[in-house]
């Protein structure tokens, strides 16, 4: 896990803002779930037999013997929440954004901490719904200002498609079975898709021989994934059908999807998506969604070379010429910011040299020096660090040269 603090920080910020923004406009609110929950939650979700149930999560017992986890993913927990409301959950638009675990090897853009920003919009199934989450989706990364990212698309049928599809991929893999390695071995009986979603390169290359997942499933099913990509045409967002796309979680069904960015390597994907319906509270909530971890975002910004640069606030520094006068210098400094001005002070009575070097160091763009001498007078030595030109000045005379600090 790791701390994310300065220099990065203010990039976290400015996708946050910017997510927030876009979010926005389409409608949707934050809603901020707990980062610990009932494991059940996360069993009648996300199903039992996948990885990140049986073997990912961090879990724990508490004091009342209830059976916890650290939340690994943020779509169940919004599940639980809109399910919660009842029928005011119906039709709801939300985003998340927070901290997500998970008990397995770190990898590149994802440790036991990652950070995940997603969107929920429940609803019955629509492939215009799909469509207009991919849209959302690419808006987002437009805005971060990525472009060099695909769009792998894929169905996972009708609910009722899912027993002939699994059948049918279960019976053309029996022959190899030998040849899967153990996971997928034991995944031919327990969920047979997760075979597919192996990243083991002897199974890929078994499942590449397969036919799509399609040509077991209904045509109802396999119309409304024509319909998806219709839509997905008419707002010209380009996409590649990938038939071996399942996602790794059970709550699936029709359209899946996956963002990768060519900039990361073997583990390329910084997003993904897809419709689902999941059981919580005694109620079905369908909807379709899409996460995106933002350690990857920024892994593919610099990849890019577009990673942002985030405008600052220049900051100006009171130096105390002389200690006696503290309490007037903290009481300018606190009257400057709350004119909206970024404004430090070094408490410590360190010597002036000490205090200007602190200056310096924190980047600041005028320094102010005040003793006595500028006491008796009601002035201020203001002093620019980029030209080093330093003048007198009045109260009028200071806020004018500082405006430029102001909070716009």
């Amino acid at each position: 896990m790791s701390d994310i603090a300065e220099p990065v920080i203010p990039v976290w910020q400015h996708l946050e803002s910017s997510a927030r923004a876009v979010l926005t406009l389409y409608g949707f609110s934050e809603v901020r779930t707990p980062v610990v929950e009932r494991r059940s939650v996360f069993e009648r979700s996300l199903g039992t037999t996948t990885d990140v149930v049986q073997k990912e999560m961090y879990q724990f017992e508490d004091g009342g013997g209830r059976e916890l986890v650290l939340r690994p993913e943020g779509t169940a927990g919004v599940i639980r929440y809109l399910a919660g409301l009842g029928q005011d959950g119906a039709g709801a638009r939300v985003y998340y954004l927070g901290p997500m675990f998970r008990r397995e090897r770190p990898q590149a853009g994802r440790k036991r901490q990652f950070h995940q920003f997603g969107a929920e919009a429940a609803g019955e199934p629509s492939p215009y719904a799909d469509a207009e989450m991919i849209a959302l989706q690419v808006h987002l990364l437009q805005a971060w200002g990525l472009t060099n990212f695909i769009i792998k698309l894929n169905t996972r049928g009708m609910p009722v498609d899912r027993v002939a599809v699994q059948d049918g991929i279960r019976n053309l893999l029996e022959a190899r079975r030998g040849e899967l390695c153990e996971d997928c071995q034991r995944r031919m009986d327990a969920n047979v898709l997760r075979v597919m979603d192996c990243k083991n390169p002897g199974c890929r290359a078994i499942v590449a021989e397969l036919p799509p997942m399609t040509s077991f499933m209904s045509e109802e099913a396999r119309a409304y994934f024509e319909e998806v990509k219709r839509i997905l045409e008419r707002l010209d967002l380009q996409v590649t059908v990938d038939p071996n796309l399942v996602r790794g979680l059970d709550y699936y069904q029709h359209t899946v999807w996956e963002i990768a960015h060519p900039g990361l390597g073997a583990q390329d994907a910084v997003g993904a998506g897809g419709r689902y319906a999941i059981e919580l509270g005694g109620r079905e909530v369908p909807g379709v969604g899409f996460a995106m971890g933002m350690e990857r975002i920024i892994m593919a910004l610099e990849a890019e070379q577009k990673l942002p640069a985030p405008a600052t606030q220049p900051l100006v520094w009171l130096v105390s010429v002389e200690r006696s006068l503290l309490d007037a210098h903290l009481q300018l400094v606190q009257s400057l910011r709350l004119r909206g001005v970024k404004t430090r002070i070094d408490l410590g009575g360190r010597s002036i040299k000490a205090q200007m070097r602190a200056a310096a160091k924190a980047g600041a763009r005028w320094v102010i020096l005040h003793g006595a001498d500028e006491d008796a007078k009601g002035t201020f030595q203001l002093k620019d660090m980029e030209s080093g030109e330093q003048r007198e000045v009045d109260m009028p005379g200071l806020l004018e040269v500082v405006r430029p600090a102001l909070v716009s």
